[in-house]
């Protein structure tokens, strides 16, 4: 468990443990098959009975037998006879929550999350994602990389409901003499499920001196179609607005939308310690991370924002309890902590 964590995240555990214990499989399926066998060899034994013994037993019903002083082939035959019942019928019923589950999230647990337990982790302020990553959900692969292609422009996706985290990457072109300054001419927003979440061109306000498409994958035929800068500021302004913000060198990302986010609600896989042995400089690229981590190709032509955020959010996924390790080291009083009662504060002493 990783230092500093909330209280709930340790109920979670905990509620997990004693729920993965409750489902394990009966032991009257062992049983059963020691009873099968009892069985049979009981018949074998009834073969030297005479015949019209042999016919009155198959034709009285097994409870007048009681009456006689029963063999212990016959007890171990009769002892499970009702146990089966609910053996088979549990399994099932776990195999159909944990499928219901798992359609939600794209992956096939072992053991789906039950609804109590989803209740409960509502009831406790624990987020899906959270939740998600408990139980090992939606990361079996890097699917979700290519499971819904990009839409270019379309600006706010419809029906968008965001958890707590989202990954942000923009392509920039180049302005002045030289174009060596940089402007925002594309933002791209993904949740973390990897799902696009805003996409938009943006106009610069400067005459662009360098497209840099080759690279950025802009040209003046997308500024046809491109949204203003102050519009789309603010649209991604409210997307970040309380929410912890997953990117690569997102420092670059928020100075071009000339935007601030605090520090501590920022995950940067460019700085992560655990990533800093795939960089031969100070930080890693973000194509040679996604090809030793993840094993994708990406970057190998024009850039694209959209596939480089799903990158970004899959990295931080992959590695989430060292992230979270290291941002509790790096910022120990962002950890909430519960008091029961409610906060206290103490009473100031009047002055005579």
């Amino acid at each position: 468990m990783a230092p500093g964590l909330s209280s709930n995240w340790k109920q979670l555990q905990a509620r997990i443990k004693a729920e993965s214990t409750s489902s394990a499989p009966s032991p009257s399926i062992k049983r059963k098959t020691a009873s099968s066998s009892s069985s049979s060899s009981s018949s074998d034994d009834d073969d030297d009975l005479p015949s019209k013994r042999k016919k009155q037993k198959s034709q009285q019903p097994k409870p007048a037998s009681s009456t006689s002083k029963p063999s212990k082939s016959t007890k171990a035959a009769a002892a499970p006879k009702a146990a089966p019942a609910p053996a088979s019928t549990a399994p099932a019923t776990t195999s159909k929550m944990g499928n219901t589950q798992s359609s939600k999230i794209d992956a096939t647990p072992k053991a789906g999350v039950s609804p109590s337990l989803a209740l409960w982790a509502a009831d406790n302020d624990i987020s899906p994602e959270d939740l998600a990553e408990a139980y090992g959900l939606g990361l079996k692969s890097t699917a979700l990389l290519h499971s819904a292609p990009s839409r270019p422009n379309e600006g706010l996706a419809p029906n968008v409901s965001l958890g707590k985290y989202v990954a942000i990457d923009c392509e920039m072109v180049g302005v002045g003499p030289s174009g060596h300054d940089s402007v925002l001419a594309r933002v791209s927003v993904v949740d973390f499920h990897g799902r696009q979440v805003y996409d938009s061109f943006v106009r610069p306000k400067e005459l662009v001196t360098d497209w840099r498409t080759h690279v950025s994958g802009v040209s003046p035929k997308h500024m046809a179609t491109a949204r203003p800068f102050e519009e789309v500021q603010a649209a991604v302004a409210e997307l970040l607005r309380g929410r912890i913000l997953v990117g690569h060198d997102v420092k670059h990302d928020l100075q071009v939308l000339m935007l601030d986010h605090a520090p501590k609600m920022v995950r940067d896989t460019a700085r992560f310690a655990g990533f800093k042995k795939y960089g031969n400089g100070p930080k890693p690229a973000l194509k040679v991370l996604a090809h030793e981590i993840l094993g994708v190709e990406i970057q190998t032509g024009q850039h694209s924002s959209i596939e480089d955020a799903r990158v970004a959010m899959l990295l931080f996924r992959k590695h989430k309890s060292g992230f979270d390790t290291e941002h509790a080291n790096r910022y120990p009083d962002t950890v909430p902590v519960k008091v029961r009662g409610g906060p206290r504060t103490k009473a100031k002493k009047r002055k005579n």
